[in-house]
């Protein structure tokens, strides 16, 4: 696995001489990157937060300094995530549920959100600024196949992995805020590495700023999304690459299956434009079909994958009306000077 520890937000940095709320609210986006690696949803996630908060506030006055700032926080969150995850079934994506559909034989069948892990806005989860090499492991560790692999151990183990490989902490805090001993976490620590040993995630390019093969990449990606060359756009894409649709449980693997995908069930995304976004620690993009009145209506927020310089995911989250709220999308884009409006286009159902 790669090294995906993230340096520490020291109490000092947060000002421990400063008003309580602040001090809470400087530990926010940390908090809320790990919640979510914990629970694969970003609206779980900020939940999570906002209960941990709750129950700072309403308990510091028995906490009293007594441990870090920091560590109290990640102990009451951490009993938040479990509680949340007590019963109930791991958040999945849809190459994690069953195979491979093919065009002729996709079926539009959906499931509830809760079975989908969600995308998270970078600013959500990952430090405006900071060490390169800090924000570039904060990005690893959020990506959509990494907390994929998450969410398929146990949720002591889930906790123990994140709390140990990727936020650096000694076995012993981590045993001191799980209430047990060193051996167990070491023990929960080598059950979940041989987890994700077994079901490593395939591996993407990170996404460095100003990498100019990687703008490159998204350039042409764009402008064959955009004017629909479905050609140029499977020249993008790995031979490989996935193109999946949450809340539908059907995924497709192939530049072949994609580019039929799109010319035939998918052709209503003709005429599409694109915003640029990120999420996951990846390019994304918000993408607006031709809405019939003018203009353009959201569709989907798709967030790309990349790796050896060709594109190998297309996740295209269909579930807008909270998803581009989330990731700050307008909630439709205007019609251009002199366009005229579409025709109506032969669209996937959304129910």
């Amino acid at each position: 696995m790669a090294d995906l520890r993230i340096a520490a937000e020291g109490d000092t940095a947060g000002g421990a001489d400063r008003p309580l709320e602040l001090q809470l609210e400087w530990h926010r986006r940390e908090l809320t990157g790990y919640c979510y690696r914990m629970l694969g949803s970003a609206f779980e996630a900020e939940d999570a937060v906002q209960e941990t908060m709750i129950r700072a506030w309403r308990g510091h006055r028995a906490f009293e300094g007594r441990a870090a700032l920091r560590s109290w926080l990640y102990r009451i969150a951490t009993n938040v995530c479990l509680d949340a995850l007590n019963g109930r079934n791991n958040r999945a994506r849809p190459m994690d549920l069953a195979g491979p559909s093919t065009v002729a034989t996709a079926s539009l069948s959906r499931r509830p959100e809760v079975t989908w892990i969600g995308p998270v806005p970078d600013g959500r989860v990952v430090a405006g600024s900071g060490d390169p090499a800090e924000i570039a492991a904060q990005r690893e560790s959020v990506r959509l196949a990494f907390v994929s692999v998450l969410q398929r151990l146990a949720p002591k183990q889930r906790a123990v992995l994140i709390l140990r490989e990727v936020l650096g902490w000694p076995a012993s805090e981590v045993a001191e805020l799980l209430g047990t001993t060193v051996a167990s976490v070491n023990s929960a620590l080598q059950r979940a590495r041989s987890t994700l040993a077994a079901q490593q995630p395939a591996a993407t390019d990170p996404v460095r700023p100003m990498d100019q093969e990687q703008t490159a990449l998204l350039a042409r990606y764009v402008a064959a999304f955009e004017g629909y060359d479905m050609d140029g756009l499977a020249a993008l894409l790995h031979e490989d690459a996935t193109l999946s649709m949450p809340p539908y449980e059907l995924w497709l693997r192939g530049h072949a299956d994609i580019r039929e995908w799109l010319l035939g069930p998918g052709s209503g995304c003709r005429g599409s434009r694109l915003v640029a976004t990120t999420a996951n620690g990846t390019p994304a993009f918000g993408q607006y079909r031709p809405s019939p009145g003018g203009g353009h209506e959201p569709w989907a927020l798709q967030v790309i994958e990349m790796s050896a310089g060709r594109i190998v995911g297309l996740n295209s989250f269909l579930d807008t009306e909270t998803l581009f709220p989330l990731f700050g999308l307008p909630g439709r884009l205007d019609a251009a000077p002199g366009e005229a409006p579409s025709a109506p286009s032969r669209r996937a159902p959304r129910t």
